[in-house]
């Protein structure tokens, strides 16, 4: 797609104040550029609209200023044919401009935004199915030319297809003195002694402009943490104030909206910041809904207390809270609390540092992985090896976890949808779709065998099924050379049986999981009517 925008050959609409493309593809990135005042404060005093219709189809969209006498306005449009826009702002030399360009169909890599699918799970605009496996790179766009090049080329290879990282730089010493050394700020100035706070500097949201637009040719969603609480008044982005929020987050809308790749989270440890109130998040997520025409996805990430996630503004659940992943059955519980996506952001990282967040090993880190899948809920990967401290540069990966979650991946993305508990109150290590494919994670459990009993739900007198034994730590997968066949359970109206009462050989060793998938239906059995729970 940025291929597309930069070969494009940009024409004169207007006067000679006004640049753009003819045509964009479906959800790809329309992009104005309009010559206008840049004496006093543009940032403060400037306001611009553009009107965009096709058809029925109207969408109002900011505009942002971006130095030197520029301003631009970026559109994703969501339809196909022709497009006509209007311009207008309270300056004449920006007012009523007007325009027209042709949207063509989506390429074939390119699915739209990801909205929420059947309240839990995800999917591309275009109904393509999408499942998040996400990886942390809290710092990527703060480094070297190298390392970010590096860290696309191992995004690329590997599976993960969504990352967090912070729109902001933490205050740390690489940053003040060293090769990493930052001068170019979010904010014109130099350091907390003399911020313009009233004054974004277009040079810094540049470098973010191109860490979005890799991750987006290659596949990955931007997770892009907006706020932060790594300053403690040294730099001081971590108590700018409320206003100077709400500008920053109408700024970042404003700029970063049309990428199709783009969630918001509003902070990364939102606890941890000690001057931004509950009523200040919620005002903050409700300028954020207000001002993005495209509804990204949008959460918060927690530290001490946990933000509301079940507020109409919100929508998944971003979640720090490392022991929900020892085991499937908290996710579950999640769900029903909050009746939207669980999203296991942060569950410690695989490393050897000191810190006690960073010592996973690549068994328990996988382990974590399967539990919240298995729970109906998804998770993201961090690394954090001394040698390799992927959370905060990118660079490269060398944990053991990377290949086994891009396993269990190609498990998840092979089966008939997303993976739902199929008995929560019970059966906490089983999800699939009822009746027709089970996944059984046995975890840390060492068994010799696995009775062949299914809960009733879906099932019919006579299915018959095949499974496979899955190895989730040496990746392998062996087919049972059985056919099952079900039927009720005698005297126990919750579950069915195989027919002879078959069981599977397991080799007793952790990590194991059985993939059960129907190839034959039975006849359906009469609904005794009562409750799961009675």
């Amino acid at each position: 797609m940025k291929k597309l925008i930069m070969a494009g050959v940009f024409l004169m609409l207007l006067a000679g104040n006004a640049f753009a493309q003819e045509k964009v593809e479906k959800w790809g990135i329309f992009e104005l550029t309009l010559k206008g005042p840049s004496t006093g404060n543009p940032f403060m005093g400037v306001e611009l609209l553009g009107r965009f219709t096709n058809g029925d189809k109207v969408v109002e969209q900011e505009g942002y200023y971006d130095g030197n006498g520029i301003y631009k306005i970026r559109f994703m449009p969501e339809k196909e044919g022709t497009w006509n826009y209007t311009i207008t702002s309270n300056k004449k030399e920006l007012d009523n401009s007007k325009g027209t360009f042709e949207c063509t169909s989506p390429s074939k890599s390119n699915h739209g935004p990801v909205r929420v699918k059947e309240t839990y799970h995800f999917q591309y605009e275009d109904g393509t199915p999408y499942y998040p496996f996400g990886t942390t790179i809290y710092e990527w766009p703060f480094q070297d030319t190298a390392t970010k090049k590096q860290t696309v080329e191992t995004l690329t290879a590997s599976a993960f297809n969504k990352a967090r990282f912070l729109a902001v730089p933490p205050y740390k010493d690489r940053y003040i003195d060293g090769p990493l050394r930052i001068s170019v700020f979010p904010f014109e100035g130099t350091s907390s002694a003399d911020w313009d706070f009233s004054r974004f500097n277009p040079a810094y949201f540049k470098n973010i402009d191109a860490c979005v637009q890799q991750l987006q040719q290659i596949g990955v969603e931007a997770d892009m943490i907006l706020f932060r609480p790594y300053d403690k008044g040294k730099w001081g982005f971590d108590m700018m104030g409320q206003e100077v929020n709400k500008r920053f987050a109408r700024y970042m809308v404003a700029r970063y909206a049309a990428y199709r790749n783009i969630w918001w989270s509003l902070a990364n440890e939102n606890g941890f910041m000690k001057y931004v109130t509950t009523e200040n998040w919620d005002e903050l997520f409700q300028l954020v809904q207000q001002k993005d025409p495209y509804h990204h996805l949008r959460s918060i990430h927690n530290a001490d207390n946990i933000y509301d996630y079940a507020k109409p503004w919100v929508t998944h659940v971003s979640l720090q809270y490392y022991n929900v992943v020892k085991t499937p059955f908290c996710t579950p519980l999640l769900r029903e609390l909050y009746k939207k996506p669980i999203v296991n952001d942060e569950i410690n990282y695989e490393g050897d540092i000191e810190s006690r967040w960073g010592q996973l090993s690549g068994e328990e880190m996988t382990f974590r992985f399967w539990n919240a899948l298995i729970g109906g809920g998804y998770a993201t990967h961090g690394e954090t090896y001394k040698t390799s401290p992927w959370i905060s540069y990118g660079g490269r990966l060398t944990g053991s976890s990377p290949s086994r979650i891009a396993f269990l991946r190609k498990i998840v993305e092979s089966g008939p949808g997303a993976l739902e508990p199929i008995d929560q109150y019970w059966e906490i290590n089983m999800a699939g779709k009822a009746g027709e494919y089970y996944l059984i994670y046995f975890g840390n459990d060492k068994l010799n065998k696995w009775e062949f009993v299914l809960p009733k739900k879906g099932l019919t007198n006579g299915a018959r099924f095949k499974a496979d034994l899955i190895d989730t730590w040496n990746m392998t997968i062996t087919p049972i050379d059985k056919l099952f066949e079900v039927m009720p359970m005698p005297g126990n109206r919750y579950k069915f049986v195989e027919k002879n009462n078959a069981s599977i050989k397991l080799p007793a060793k952790q990590y194991l999981a059985l993939r059960i998938y129907k190839v034959a239906d039975g006849a359906k059995v009469k609904d005794d009517g009562r409750h799961e729970l009675e």
